[in-house]
């Protein structure tokens, strides 16, 4: 029997202090937009996930907990069954997250003002962790050429002369892309000539579409111990809010570096919400997964069409990952504040703006699809008859 999961039952999230939907008044001005930025999504986990929990809170006691072997069992197979990736027990680092995992890492491998390299545009707190720990930031941002992005590799070249680390986004995040093999290994081998730590973040690893491929950075190193990568299955399966992530790494001097960071920030992973939701998925939440790719990819698809055929005015930057979607609205005319503004106003949307994510963002906006086809659709209508009276 088939597995069925209904990802276009609507499930109300006002007033539960979801932030996407309750934080909606004090960041756009008003309460009544369409929320599409904050990158969580408006399904239900997979049951095994939900049932955990409900087993867990039916032990009264919530104290301090242990990580169990299983927990880490289940994060191994997962990447080896996924990815191909060979992980070992001794290189996981359980984390509160992945931001506090880049402000760790920014400490326990670059000296105050020393240098970390990252490609904008980008996930926004990969400034924060730079700027918050006192390091200098060199920016490497993407080409943008034919409406597909890549990495500038001259450029990149002449910033890890001068740089100890580079935050890497793997899918990168807003712009969609999947870097293939043949990008990665010329990256390694930048960074190998020039010492050059890397920390990749992988979290929307598990969210690619068909014919794409993700390849773990770790896996392409040829054995070098100068690679961190952050997994986690928050965005997978929309857990983001229980607070847990990995660090795989597997040279012990750099475990052993990155752990005393962590005592240093006064950091905890041990929950016992967070700890069973993120063995459950990983352990039992395959099929649901393989279901939730298919409906973002029709409801990506959609939306590609959508825009093509009602807007072509916004360019869609064709999505090879995640359900984070970057638009081009450049040839709108408007200057930021307005095409915030009319978003906002006209449409009645609240997207992401594309100045957050730094330099290159200026003129987009980022779109969340991570919910029901028919409030994807009447956003994309919303869109549509702002254009018409406007």
């Amino acid at each position: 029997m088939t597995d069925h999961f209904d990802f276009d039952q609507t499930i109300n999230r006002e007033g539960s202090h979801s932030l996407k939907y309750d934080l909606r008044k004090l960041l756009f001005g008003d309460a009544n937009v369409t929320p599409m930025w904050v990158a969580d999504m408006d399904f239900a986990p997979p049951p095994a996930v939900t049932g955990a929990l409900i087993e867990r809170a039916k032990h009264p006691i919530l104290g301090y907990t242990l990580e169990p072997d299983s927990l880490f069992n289940a994060l191994i197979q997962w990447h080896k069954k996924r990815h191909g990736w060979d992980i070992k027990r001794e290189w996981i680092l359980l984390s509160p997250g992945v931001v506090p995992s880049l402000h760790a890492a920014s400490l326990a491998f670059a000296q105050a003002g020393e240098s970390i390299i990252v490609q904008p545009p980008v996930y926004f707190p990969f400034f924060a962790a730079v700027k918050n720990t006192g390091r200098t930031l060199i920016e490497n941002p993407l080409l943008l050429q034919n409406n597909r992005y890549s990495i500038d590799f001259d450029h990149l070249e002449s910033c890890a002369e001068k740089a100890r680390m580079l935050f890497l986004c793997s899918p990168h995040n807003p712009v969609g892309r999947v870097w293939r093999a043949d990008e990665l290994q010329r990256l390694l081998s930048i960074a190998e000539q020039h010492d050059l730590m890397i920390v990749s973040d992988e979290i929307h690893a598990d969210l690619i579409y068909p014919d794409n491929k993700h390849y773990p950075l770790a896996t392409l190193a040829n054995g070098s111990n100068n690679i961190i990568t952050a997994v986690a299955p928050s965005k997978t399966f929309n857990i983001a809010g229980l607070g847990l992530s990995a660090l795989i790494v597997p040279d012990a001097t750099h475990r052993l570096a990155i752990q005393q960071a962590f005592e240093t920030l006064h950091t905890s992973a041990s929950n016992p919400f967070s700890m069973v939701a993120f063995e459950a998925a990983y352990s039992e939440g395959e099929n649901w997964l393989e279901a939730l790719l298919s409906y973002l990819t029709t409801t990506r698809d959609f939306v590609t069409d959508y825009l093509a055929t009602h807007l072509p005015q916004i360019k869609l930057i064709a999505p090879e990952s995640t359900y984070l979607l970057w638009l081009d609205c450049r040839s709108l005319g408007m200057n930021d504040h307005e095409l915030k503004k009319f978003f906002i106003e006209k449409a009645q949307l609240g997207l992401s703006h594309g100045t957050l994510f730094g330099t290159g963002g200026s003129g987009f906006m980022r779109m969340n699809i991570g919910a029901p086809k028919q409030t994807i659709a009447d956003a994309l209508e919303q869109l549509k008859q702002a254009f018409i009276s406007k």
